[in-house]
């Protein structure tokens, strides 16, 4: 039984649906629908390079939070490496959560 490899793009929507599955300990709304996830890369190897934000850069969980990340999408089968940025530069606003997420807190 052979599968047909996934092409980029298809990876792509794999990573996002992994990164709907972290969430945030202080807030009830996953870290794809926060904004926290600024960029997704896959090359044609299926190297991987994340670039993402912390609600703030004192976030309790700015140890923690994007090594569970990195290991969760590193655990996607097809993908080979993950490379994960940090930055503040743009600092992260409400402004970048999906509708979704501020209707759940409350914001809408």
């Amino acid at each position: 039984m052979s599968t047909t490899p996934l092409d980029p793009n298809a990876l792509g929507e794999k990573i996002v649906q992994v990164l709907k599955t972290i969430y945030d300990p202080e807030i009830p709304v996953d870290i794809y629908e926060l904004g926290l996830i600024y960029d997704v890369f896959v090359n044609e190897d299926f190297e991987v390079k994340l670039l993402m934000t912390l609600t703030t850069p004192n976030c309790p969980v700015a140890e923690t939070l994007p090594l569970e990340v990195e290991e969760k999408v590193k655990s996607i089968d097809e993908i080979k490496d993950v490379e994960l940025e940090l930055t503040f530069d743009p600092p992260w606003t409400r402004d970048l959560m999906s509708e979704e997420a501020k209707l759940e807190l409350g914001f809408l």
